[in-house]
C-alpha cells in the first residue's frame, strides 16, 4: 500500500507534492500540540508551589486576579506578602484572607509603582522580607489608559506611567526577587500579560499598552531561558 501511494505521488505535480508535505507537516505539528495539551490539562500532576519556597509576593493584589491569586496561594498553604499602592485596601485584604485561612502569615507593603521612589521602596521592602523564603513571584501590577485613544491623543503622563508601572515595576520588583531564588537554586514567577500584546494582530486604541505587554511576554521568555538552569520557572499567563 505504501508503495502504491509513492507510485501516485510520482504522477502528480510538484506543486501538489509540496502542498500535499506542508499539509502533513501541519498535521503532525498541531497532533504533538494537542497531545501535550491533554498530557498537561489531564495526566501531568499539579507542582507543589511550597516546593519552590513557603512565601509568595503578589504586586496588585488589592482587586481582581491578584486578590484571586492570593486567595489561591493561601488555600495552596503559602504565607503571603501583598504588594500594592493602597494601604488600606492592603490590610482588608490581608485580613479577608487570614479570616478565611487562620494559618495563613500575611506581610503587606505599599509601593507606588508609578512614584519616582519606586528603586529605593523596593529596597527597603527587601529588608523587611530579609529571612523569608520566597519561592513565588506573581508580577500583576499593570495600569491602562482611562479609555480607547488614539496614539496622538495620548496625554504624556499617561503614557510614562504606563511605561513605569507596567515594565519599570515589573521589571524592578523581579530582579528584587530573583537574586535570592538564584542563590537557593528554586523559585516561580508568573507574569501576567494580556491577549493584547500576541494573540490579537494589532490592538488598536491601546498602542501602548499593548506595548508594554509585549514587552512582560518578551522578558518572560528571555528570563526562562536566562534562569532555568538555576531552577528557575518563568512564565507569562496572557489573558483576553
Amino acid at each position: 500500500m505504501l508503495s502504491t501511494c509513492f507510485i501516485h505521488l510520482k504522477t502528480q505535480p510538484l506543486w501538489i507534492i509540496i502542498l500535499s508535505l506542508l499539509g502533513f507537516l501541519s498535521i503532525v505539528k498541531n497532533t504533538i500540540f494537542l497531545l501535550k495539551w491533554i498530557f498537561i490539562k489531564i495526566f501531568r500532576k499539579p507542582k507543589n508551589l511550597k516546593n519552590y519556597g513557603s512565601w509568595a509576593l503578589i504586586t496588585g493584589s488589592t482587586d481582581g486576579i491578584g486578590k484571586a491569586f492570593a486567595f489561591q496561594l493561601a488555600k495552596k498553604g503559602l504565607n503571603l506578602i501583598l504588594v500594592s499602592r493602597n494601604l488600606s485596601k492592603l490590610k482588608n485584604v490581608s485580613s479577608e484572607i487570614r479570616a478565611k485561612y487562620p494559618n495563613t502569615l500575611t506581610k503587606i507593603f505599599g509601593i507606588e509603582f508609578s512614584g519616582p521612589n519606586i528603586s529605593a521602596r523596593i529596597i527597603e521592602m527587601k529588608e523587611d522580607i530579609k529571612g523569608l523564603d520566597v519561592g513565588v513571584l506573581i508580577n500583576n501590577v499593570g495600569v491602562t489608559y482611562p479609555s480607547a485613544m488614539f496614539f496622538h491623543e495620548v496625554d504624556e503622563e499617561i503614557w510614562m506611567n504606563l511605561v513605569r508601572v507596567n515594565v519599570g515595576g515589573t521589571s524592578l520588583i523581579t530582579r528584587g526577587i530573583i537574586e535570592e531564588m538564584v542563590a537557593r537554586k528554586k523559585g516561580a514567577i508568573v507574569n501576567i500579560g494580556s491577549g493584547a500584546s500576541i494573540v490579537v494582530p494589532s490592538h488598536p486604541l491601546y498602542a501602548i499598552y499593548a506595548a508594554t505587554k509585549a514587552y512582560i511576554d518578551q522578558l518572560s521568555r528571555c528570563l526562562y531561558v536566562e534562569y532555568k538552569h538555576y531552577g528557575i520557572d518563568v512564565q507569562c499567563q496572557l489573558h483576553l
